[in-house]
């Protein structure tokens, strides 16, 4: 879940990309009309397409020569991502991909690090670190 999430948000992290979800947020569009509404070169189009699909962000369609594409609306629900809702959603403990995490932040109060962090005080390996 988390990497997944993770894969859509680096993929809509990216001005061009934002706008190309924009503007098939109006319509499906070949390759070719998204290259003339962005005025951009179609290898460039096509890159940003290819971070979009292996995000599942957007849906291909063939018809003869020419790729038409679609947002994936499984995937973005209005103006909120699914996957990011559920995540957020889901408890920490119950999250396969995040068992590290969830053991380190239940022990997280005794954490010594934590601990003379929040007081003020530097950690040993800090200060000898500091001292060199």
């Amino acid at each position: 879940m988390i990497d997944n999430t993770a894969k859509i948000l680096k993929a809509l992290g990216e001005p061009t990309r934002l706008k190309i979800i924009k503007v098939l947020a109006e319509r499906e569009l070949c390759i070719c009309e998204l290259v003339a509404v962005l005025n951009m070169s179609q290898p460039r189009i096509s890159q940003h397409v290819k971070v979009l699909k292996q995000a599942r962000l957007l849906v291909e369609r063939k018809s003869r020569q020419n790729s038409y594409l679609s947002i994936n609306r499984d995937v973005l629900q209005g103006t909120r991502l699914a996957p990011f809702h559920s995540l957020m959603e889901v408890e920490l403990a119950d999250l396969a991909d995040m068992q590290q995490e969830n053991q380190r932040f239940r022990v997280l109060e005794s954490n010594e690090d934590v601990i003379a962090c929040k007081s003020g005080v530097s950690h040993p390996d800090e200060e000898i670190a500091n001292s060199i």
